[in-house]
């Protein structure tokens, strides 16, 4: 199948099938496409409608996000995941402001700003813009992956340079935004990772998986390795006004900028910690274990709730700790283990 053959059959079925009515598609601008863009990478759509909607009603413009307190940002954000993501986005919104609210019209000036790969660039410049730019999110890996029977896993350099190239050469000079929409529309509704629908699929005539029997095997997964396990113990510190005691995490790695309990290797830390600041814990319940997955290693955290003795005196810093009462569990950015955590206490 050519790519002009290619293009029409895909065409055909967006106009009739695809979707139109997912809120980032009305006023489209480039600030709207670009925050739609990273919030669903690794993310579904029926998860991030919700996000979008209230994150573009708090910050309407690249100049109002720029405006904002990381703070703020990552609390509009927590859910979602991925957090370098948002406070990616946020940099990026202050540079573009500065520039005076214009985004580059090139792949090359977009991927130059936090957090933006040259798959969202392409998706940018064509939905927005109108230009001709390929993309390769992990639908549209998924679509020409198989439709070429391309082997090898997509994260490999070798493979990923041969999927570039295809999605290039199979990308119109047309309606570009459509193009774009309809491809991460294919993938995310028919060409899906199990069970897809290639009896209903408008390329299905020229997909060399299929006709090779390799639907199922590709695209190929990354070869499988064993992920470590961390184990620390959180500390839920209880004042005599049931407010617990938060801290914030440093800017960058795991949870970056968001607030969390006070985290410790082991118990004799925690004890250090207390002694440290002055702190007296009574009545320490340890709760059950609990395992949350990181793409790089696993987190096998237990709880300690314990209720402070002492009134509490202006020991730690104001800008890295917090007393947080639990009923107000959704005024700050909160990993979703904690937020989890928290919603255990009492609400007084």
């Amino acid at each position: 199948m050519s790519p002009q053959q290619f293009q029409h059959q895909i065409f055909a079925w967006f106009d009739q099938h695809g979707r139109k009515d997912l809120p980032w598609q009305q006023d489209i601008n480039p600030y709207r496409v670009w925050l739609s863009e990273v919030m669903l990478q690794q993310t579904q759509v029926v998860s991030v409608i919700a996000y979008f909607n209230r994150f573009i009603s708090r910050f309407p413009t690249v100049q109002s996000l720029a405006a904002a307190d990381v703070d703020e940002v990552l609390q509009h954000w927590s859910g979602l995941g991925y957090y370098a993501r948002a406070r990616n986005l946020h940099k990026t919104a202050q540079i573009i402001a500065a520039n005076g609210g214009q985004f580059p019209q090139t792949v090359e000036g977009l991927s130059d700003l936090p957090g933006i790969g040259r798959s969202t660039a392409g998706a940018i410049l064509s939905i927005a813009c109108g230009q001709s730019q390929p993309i390769l999110d992990g639908n549209v890996k998924r679509v020409l992956a198989r439709f070429q029977a391309v082997m090898g896993w997509p994260g490999e350099t070798k493979v990923a340079a041969q999927l570039w190239e295809i999605s290039q050469r199979y990308t119109p000079q047309h309606r570009t935004g459509d193009y774009t929409q309809a491809m991460m529309d294919l993938g995310a509704t028919l060409c899906t990772r199990s069970k897809p629908k290639c009896e209903i699929c408008p390329v299905a005539d020229g997909c060399l998986a299929k006709q090779q029997g390799l639907v199922a095997q590709l695209p190929q997964s990354k070869p499988k390795k064993s992920l470590p396990t961390k184990a620390i113990y959180f500390l839920m510190l209880v004042d005599e006004q049931n407010q617990v005691l938060l801290e914030k995490r440093p800017p960058t790695g795991i949870w970056g900028g968001l607030w969390s309990l006070p985290e410790f290797a082991d118990l004799p830390a925690l004890d250090a910690w207390s002694a440290q600041y002055g702190y007296r814990i009574s009545h320490q319940q340890i709760l059950p274990a609990e395992r949350h997955s990181f793409s790089h290693y696993h987190l096998s955290y237990t709880p300690i709730l314990a209720k402070l003795e002492n009134p509490i005196n202006n020991v730690m810093e104001a800008d890295s700790a917090l007393w947080y009462k639990a009923s107000d569990i959704d005024l700050l950015g909160l990993p979703t283990p904690i937020k989890r955590l928290l919603t255990i206490l009492p609400r007084g």
